[in-house]
């Protein structure tokens, strides 16, 4: 009675711990379903971002509310067009007095236009100077940012189609869920470029890698049709914010005529090149 009893014991007890076992954690298997899961999100996610990316690439144009906050005073807000379908360019109003250029604008905000490479500020005519009588003021990118940012303006780098082709380099995203952002319903995403994928991002962000910044965390909201409705970049102590609308908008931005443009390109180079 006593071996039968004991076999009938260690009969129920390795039933349990077969079916225990059967039940309990592998870490293991937990940790490899766990990467799967993990990687079949990046997937899906990354492609929403490219659906986003190519939609945006295609429709060539939009109306941007563009803020850039360098860390060191009032953040530049610049409203108005960008176009990318055929070289970058733009024609938006700027905020005369966080732009500092109230000594040649009287106004509280300034027509600004980039098209072929260069900066076309509509100033106040002055009296004397290179903008004698002149209404516009140019300056090449060269005079801004050097011949290497310059480069990285070139075609439709620097546009906000080249901010979200950046997308494409994040080693870590994730989906945030969905939040209304201008009346949309839209997807947040997040993205997050280490410092090891940044010289990637040369072309469409000259000067990434002399910034300081050790990453690069943007925020994207895309809504039911694959387009972005918001961007939010940050490196280092700069964050440029951007809200889309209005899409594919046909626009020619052209230079203003010559006989009204005083350009300053030299001097601004020839006042960097002093110091």
């Amino acid at each position: 009675m006593k071996v039968k009893y004991t076999a009938a014991w260690v009969g129920l007890t390795a039933a349990a711990l077969a079916a225990a076992t059967g039940c309990s954690s592998d870490p293991v298997r937990d940790t490899a379903q766990k990467a799967a899961e993990v990687a079949d999100s990046s997937e899906k996610i990354m492609a929403a971002l490219t659906r986003a990316t190519d939609r945006t690439e295609q429709l060539g144009s939009a109306e941007v509310r563009m803020t850039t906050d360098v860390g060191t005073g009032t953040p530049v807000a610049m409203d108005g067009t960008y176009s990318w379908g055929d070289g970058y360019a733009f024609d938006v109003q700027m905020d005369t007095a966080a732009a500092q250029m109230q000594q040649l604008q009287d106004a509280p905000t300034m027509r600004v236009l980039f098209v072929d490479g260069a900066y076309y500020y509509d100033v106040d005519p002055q009296a004397t100077g290179p903008l004698a009588g002149k209404e516009w003021m140019k300056v090449d990118s060269s005079a801004v940012f050097g011949e290497q940012g310059s480069q990285a303006l070139s075609g439709s780098n620097g546009s906000p189609s080249a901010s979200m082709k950046g997308l494409k380099y994040a080693k870590d995203v994730e989906n945030l869920g969905s939040e209304t952002v201008n009346g949309k319903t839209a997807t947040h995403y997040r993205a997050v470029v280490d410092q090891e994928r940044m010289g990637s991002l040369e072309d469409a962000f000259g000067g990434l890698t002399d910034s300081g910044a050790t990453s690069i965390t943007m925020d994207v909201w895309v809504d039911a049709e694959d387009l972005p409705v918001r961007m939010v970049q940050e490196f280092g102590a700069m964050k440029v914010s951007m809200d889309f609308a209005e899409f594919g908008r046909t626009v020619v931005v052209k230079a203003p005529p010559a006989a009204q443009t005083g350009d300053l390109t030299e001097a601004l180079e020839e006042a960097g090149a002093a110091g």
